[in-house]
């Protein structure tokens, strides 16, 4: 008798999805920085997709661009030695350093919402569903494999898809955290049209092929705690999570994720009332542990990410130490194993690949 097919990486990622065994447990490597590859290249890699380099699982992309449609056009204001003034393709007016951007923070100078009249503009030009701007034929062929890849179907609604972080894009966080006190009608409005803009872009894009999880994105939290308290994100974001999450769900959606730096006691329990079943990156340098938020809310969520970037740059001893942590919970289910967000570059080659082979190996994969 033939041996059983093997499970695909979609079918692995459900079943992790579902706290079911998964054979071998789905794995992904993560992202890099930018400057993290160009030091790679240095130091030995290649440049092959992670995913190909060590065996591992990845995701299709079948998400379009939920941002402001058309994006601005990217201006360059001034510029010195050290540093460059443009107006990105949000619209945002910022200065950068001229060279590792994805390393440093930029100085943010204006954003493109200041007053009503400037959101009245900016929504009748570039934001609502626009799905003949969204919907392109280059998007209809890339996803026309995605039902033959055997991967799993993800729509990431990238900086666009959440009730702080995109408003955030609008306003800059001073003037957003105003707002919810000095013009929560605005708010509102804000937060309306990215509720219609998600449900009828991922409408159009459950069209055409299925997604098995929808990524909102967020940032919303710092090292301490989160920047919108649980008592302002039950008034304002909560409905507009509901009304997302049962539209999409209604046409066959299986899984929910949310992206969000930091800390986020105080908010995981409103997301979870939301429909959300999976958190990501659980930052470990935030005090994020996925083995006390495993015992704090059982099955009732999925984790991912929550290995510490310190003890992998530290290798040896350290590192295997932070994988051995999190291993109880590959064996409970509903755990994918991940650094706790993007590949910094203090993170060498020679180190990640001492992290991947080990992590390998103790899944079995190695």
């Amino acid at each position: 008798m033939s041996p059983p097919p093997a499970q695909t990486a979609r079918q692995r990622y459900l079943r992790t999805m579902e706290f079911r065994p998964a054979e071998p447990p789905f794995t992904v490597p993560g992202w890099i920085w930018a400057e993290t590859a160009e030091q790679w290249r240095r130091q030995g890699w290649d440049g092959r997709r992670l995913s190909e380099v060590f065996g591992t699982d990845d995701y299709f992309g079948v998400e379009v661009d939920f941002g402001p449609c058309p994006r601005f056009r990217r201006q360059v204001i001034e510029e010195d030695a050290a540093t460059r003034t443009v107006i990105n393709d949000e619209g945002i007016l910022l200065r950068e350093l001229r060279t590792h951007t994805d390393t440093s923070m930029p100085q943010f100078l204006r954003f493109p919402v200041e007053t009503e009249a400037d959101y009245g503009r900016l929504a009748a030009e570039r934001l609502g569903p626009r799905l003949n701007r969204r919907i392109t034929p280059a998007w209809r062929r890339r996803v026309a494999a995605a039902a033959g890849s055997g991967l799993p179907l993800c729509c990431n609604t990238g900086r666009w898809g959440g009730y702080f972080g995109s408003l955030r894009n609008l306003m800059g966080l001073e003037g957003l955290c105003l707002a919810f006190y000095d013009r929560p009608a605005l708010v509102e409005r804000m937060m309306e049209e990215r509720t219609e803009t998600m449900i009828a872009a991922a409408g159009a894009v459950l069209d055409e092929t299925e997604i098995d999880v929808f990524w909102f994105w967020e940032d919303m939290a710092c090292n301490h705690g989160p920047l919108m308290s649980p008592q302002v994100f039950g008034r304002f974001a909560l409905p507009h999570y509901r009304r997302v999450v049962d539209a999409l769900r209604r046409r066959g959606v299986r899984h929910f994720a949310l992206d969000s730096d930091g800390r986020l006691d105080g908010l995981i329990d409103l997301w979870l009332e939301a429909g959300i079943d999976f958190l990501w990156p659980m930052e470990a340098a935030a005090g994020m542990d996925v083995n006390a938020v495993r015992r704090r809310y059982g099955r009732s969520v999925a984790l991912g990410g929550g290995i510490a970037k310190a003890a992998v740059a530290r290798g040896g001893p350290a590192m295997r130490r932070e994988v051995d942590r999190v291993m109880p919970l590959v064996a409970d289910g509903g755990y994918i194993p991940e650094l706790d967000h993007g590949v910094p570059p203090d993170i060498t080659w020679p180190r990640f690949r001492q992290y991947m082979d080990y992590l390998l190996d103790r899944l079995g994969r190695g």
